[in-house]
């Protein structure tokens, strides 16, 4: 084993190879490249990685990462590579596998392949949250477009009824806003992330974003809107740099 070399920040881009709902999404072409490869191009274009790096089971995720720029220095394990593994794991195995030969990060982000409207100062912003509030995790949300007070269950036979009946008569405007995660990355501290095993920590902030910056892909319909949503951002800013 070599030297142990600390490092700053690792960027790790989890992409395995088996999605079930948006078969090949890791690497489908999203508007004329690889979805992946935009993700990498923002971990890149923040300036703030020593190492910008793919996790993955697949060997065509591996080599589109690598001709995009980013290292694929281990390939993901069979645990970690099912379909019931979770971020935490995968990580995990990443920063041990790293640390087997040598090399220790401070930081951590961990980013997800399909985050096609993330931007490098998206990434910025959030790290610059987690010194300034010495967070042990920092990720991204958005404002739920309903308020979860007013939700309703359905049955089988389509009947509904309030998940909490108390919030029933409540005019909206006076309820609480809640948020969900925008399922685009985590900041995280390597040292209180390894010893507690979990993405979230009572040191956890979040970074507010707006919508139109943000779409999860778990759907054809998610695919097209988040190709809606890129081509309308484009739009506005082509407008902003002409005005």
């Amino acid at each position: 084993m070599s030297a142990s070399t600390p490092k700053r920040r690792l960027a790790t881009i989890t992409a395995r190879g088996g999605s079930k709902r948006v078969p090949g999404k890791n690497v489908r072409d999203f508007l004329g490249e690889p979805i992946i490869a935009r993700v990498i191009r923002a971990a890149a274009q923040s300036g703030l990685f020593d190492t910008v790096m793919v996790s993955t089971d697949d060997e065509r995720i591996a080599r589109v990462a690598e001709e995009h720029g980013a290292s694929v220095p281990f390939m993901r394990s069979d645990a970690t590579a099912g379909d019931f593994a979770d971020t935490t794991a995968v990580v995990r195995e990443v920063l041990d596998m790293f640390a087997q030969r040598g090399e220790h990060y401070h930081e951590c982000c961990c980013l997800y392949p399909t985050a096609a409207l993330l931007e490098a100062p998206t990434l910025c912003a959030a790290h610059a949250l987690m010194i300034k509030h010495d967070y042990d995790t920092v990720f991204p949300v958005v404002p739920h477009p309903a308020s979860i007070e007013r939700a309703l269950r359905v049955d089988a036979d389509s009947r509904a009824c309030f998940v909490d009946a108390a919030f029933a008569r409540t005019r909206s405007q006076d309820l609480q806003p809640a948020y969900h995660d925008a399922g685009q990355f985590y900041w995280l501290r390597v040292t209180p992330f390894l010893a507690r095993d979990t993405i979230m920590s009572d040191a956890c902030g979040v970074l507010l974003c707006d919508p139109m910056e943000v779409q999860d892909i778990d759907t054809e319909a998610d695919w097209q809107l988040a190709e809606l949503k890129y081509r309308l951002r484009e739009g506005r800013d082509r407008w902003r740099r002409a005005a």
